[in-house]
C-alpha cells in the first residue's frame, strides 16, 4: 500500500520560508541539510520570493544564494507569461497581488518534468487555498 503522500523530494521555499530558512529555523534549515546529503531530494526558492524575503530582511538573498543547495528559480518567459496572467486573474477576483506567492505556485503546480507538482514549504498555506497545491506548514519559531 502507497501513501498518499509520499515523501518529497523537491521541495518550493516561499519567501516566509526563506524568511525562516535565514532565520535558523529548524524544519527548513534541515531539509536544506538533507539535500546537500541526497542529490535526489531538490531545494528551489523562486527569484521573487527571494527577493520579496530580502525586501523583508537585509542579507536573506546572500546568505540563502550561498548554499549550494538550494536552487534558486529564475523567472524566464514561460514563469513570467504564467505569473502574470495568474496575477491578473486573481488580482481581480481577490483584490490583491502577491507576486512572490505566483511565482511559487508556478513552480508547485504540475508540470512535465514534475508531473505531481512540489509541495510548498509556507508559514500562510491559506495563501495557496483552492489552488491544488501541497503545502507544508513551517514549525518551530524564527
Amino acid at each position: 500500500m502507497t501513501d498518499k503522500y509520499p515523501p518529497p523530494r523537491a521541495v518550493v521555499f516561499d519567501d516566509t520560508a526563506a524568511l525562516a530558512l535565514g532565520a535558523g529555523n529548524r524544519m527548513a534549515s534541515r531539509l536544506v541539510v538533507e539535500a546537500e546529503k541526497d542529490p535526489a531530494l531538490r531545494v528551489y526558492i523562486p527569484a521573487l520570493c527571494l527577493a520579496v524575503a530580502e525586501r523583508d530582511r537585509a542579507g536573506v538573498a546572500e546568505h540563502v544564494g550561498a548554499l549550494p543547495s538550494v536552487d534558486i528559480t529564475e523567472l524566464d518567459f514561460v514563469a513570467a507569461a504564467a505569473v502574470g496572467k495568474r496575477l491578473r486573474t486573481e488580482a481581480v477576483a481577490k483584490g490583491m497581488e502577491d507576486w512572490s506567492g505566483a511565482h511559487a505556485l508556478h513552480l508547485a503546480l504540475p508540470s512535465v518534468e514534475w508531473p505531481r507538482g512540489r509541495p510548498v514549504l509556507t508559514r500562510i498555506p491559506t495563501r495557496y487555498k483552492d489552488t491544488g497545491i501541497r503545502t507544508i506548514l513551517i514549525v518551530g519559531q524564527n
